[in-house]
């Protein structure tokens, strides 16, 4: 027998209490982007703030996974609770996705003061699943004080982590060419904490030299006056490194939460929040309309009676559409 539908905003005093149940149908529940738990998501919302949020990217084979295992481990030891969303890639076929990082994190799993989440793309650009800001607010209410959003991997667009954290970790390798990646993808200038991993490797030095020269350059324009970004090495293997860099991460939150630049910050979080759930907002009605409009309007194209643009505006200005405009208004 199937168990009873709890309603979402039932599920909100439970989430605050801290229970695991709860905390998981919530997050399902903006997972998949039900109307009904908006409303139970905007009070979580009003309740949340509290959390230091730690974005941790980087390219794929970095050793992220690991490295947010072992600092888990330590941070655990020093009392803290700790929410992991642990991003992964999904399948353009099936939408389905691996989700790894529960396989790498396994040791964690039976930790009370940890909570782990995999989340599928689902095609969302930057890196960053749909409801991972959704999750970060849930768990931040259940009471977890430390919430680290670990990205797929950085490329040309994945860089929206930077947008949705109080800290931002970029992990490099060394010989995976990750100073070239920096350079590429502008994680010079998003990250707050650049961190190579593997650093018992003997070129492990040579990735560190360059990060710090490119960062010295970086300076010059870079405009940061509250915090010099560093460059610190770690290897899971050994632990050597996580002491400073558990060190650093707790002097970022300080700048995060007690510095103008901080608050500054954390109105540019806001402002992606906002315009993050506009544009998903948008294309739940976009989709509604096309799966409607596409195929006759997708024929007039093939029949070359009218043009993408033309037609594209046709969906655009569907009578659906404009009704909801004349709501708004």
């Amino acid at each position: 027998m199937a168990a009873a539908y709890v309603p979402s905003l039932d599920l909100v005093p439970r989430v605050a209490a801290g229970q695991t149940g709860a905390v998981a149908r919530l997050i399902s529940r903006a997972e998949s982007g039900t109307p009904e738990a908006r409303p139970a998501l905007a009070e979580i919302y009003r309740r949340a703030g509290g959390a230091h949020v730690i974005g941790i990217t980087g390219v794929p084979g970095s050793g992220k996974s690991t490295l947010v295992a072992r600092f888990a481990q330590m941070l655990r030891a020093r009392g803290s609770k700790l929410g992991i969303v642990a991003v992964d890639p999904s399948s353009p076929f099936s939408g389905g996705s691996i989700l790894g990082d529960r396989v790498r994190m396994v040791e964690l799993a039976t930790d009370p003061g940890v909570y782990i989440r995999s989340m599928a793309t689902r095609g969302a650009m930057g890196g960053m699943a749909r409801a991972a800001l959704d999750a970060v607010d849930i768990l931040d209410v259940a009471g977890f004080d430390t919430i680290i959003i670990e990205t797929v991997g950085v490329g040309q667009d994945e860089v929206e982590i930077a947008r949705a954290s109080h800290t931002t970790v970029v992990v490099s390798a060394p010989g995976l060419g990750d100073e070239i990646q920096a350079i590429k993808a502008g994680i010079l200038e998003i990250a707050d904490i650049h961190v190579v991993s593997k650093c018992d490797r003997s070129d492990a030095n040579r990735t560190i030299t360059d990060l710090k020269s490119m960062l010295t350059l970086g300076a010059l324009t870079s405009g940061k006056t509250d915090w010099a970004v560093p460059v610190v090495g770690l290897s899971s293997l050994s632990g050597e490194g996580f002491e400073e860099f558990a060190d650093k991460i707790a002097a970022h939150r300080r700048v995060a939460f007690e510095t103008a630049s901080g608050r500054a910050r954390q109105a540019g979080i806001a402002r992606f929040r906002l315009e993050k759930t506009a544009e998903n907002l948008l294309l739940e009605r976009f989709a509604k309309d096309a799966e409607r409009l596409a195929p006759s309007l997708a024929e007039r194209l093939l029949r070359r009676d009218g043009d993408p643009y033309t037609l594209a505006t046709e969906m655009l200005d569907s009578p659906a559409e404009k009704e909801r405009a004349h709501e708004h208004v």
